[in-house]
């Protein structure tokens, strides 16, 4: 009987005699603060697509994206539903995904399919400050920090090469690590980080006139 993965949260029907381990991971900045949104996925082998028919969702809420980091599997759809009262146009340049959903509001821009592995960078054609992040990882062993940095990921044990990434960094973190038991604990220092993007885009006079 073939395992099988469905939806961001992961969840596992084990094939019989496999066990599943926890790994606790906590991300911080140079501080010692916890770091939210730090992507954190478990590489195995060989890579895992999405099974067909894969949904997420990053809305547009208050010329913002939300979530402002998403992780998808390869081979995921994500929609891109607009729930302001305000026209958006989202596209990115990330060779990872290159799409354009052009002027339109509510839900009726069509799903994109995230098929390559990588950072996929979110803007919007008409309001410059909007930025958003979707990383594509060919693994079901994935999640994102919480706001005091900690992240726990169940997977089964075995070696894997442990990726950490951040949109305010520009190295990731990469470390093999084998998961054999019960708790798995590790801590990473992200250092040194960009500012946020959302911090440092004044609005444009384009902005402003689709704002009124």
């Amino acid at each position: 009987m073939k395992c099988m993965i469905a939806g961001l949260v992961v969840t596992l029907w084990l094939c019989a005699g496999a066990k599943v381990y926890a790994l606790e991971v906590h991300v911080q900045d140079a501080q010692g603060d916890g770091l939210s949104n730090a992507v954190v996925a478990l590489h195995g082998r060989e890579p895992v697509t999405a099974p067909a028919e894969t949904y997420a969702v990053v809305d547009q809420v208050g010329r913002e994206f939300v979530p402002y980091v998403a992780a998808v599997q390869v081979g995921s759809w994500i929609r891109f539903p607009n729930s302001d009262d305000i026209r958006h146009h989202v596209y990115s340049f990330s060779p990872a995904k290159r799409f354009e959903l052009k002027l339109y509001h509510g839900s009726t821009a069509e799903p994109v399919k995230f098929d390559t592995a990588g950072q996929v960078v979110l803007g919007c054609n008409i309001h410059d400050s909007m930025v958003g992040y979707v990383y594509v990882l060919d693994t079901p062993y994935y999640a994102l920090t919480d706001s005091r940095g900690l992240v726990t990921i169940d997977a089964p044990a075995g070696q894997y090469q442990l990726e950490i990434q951040h949109p305010r960094s520009t190295v990731p973190i990469v470390q093999s690590v084998v998961i054999h038991q019960n708790p798995n604990s590790l801590s990473f220092t992200l250092s040194p980080l960009a500012p946020d993007p959302r911090d440092s885009q004044p609005k444009t006079d384009l902005e402003k006139l689709f704002d009124r």
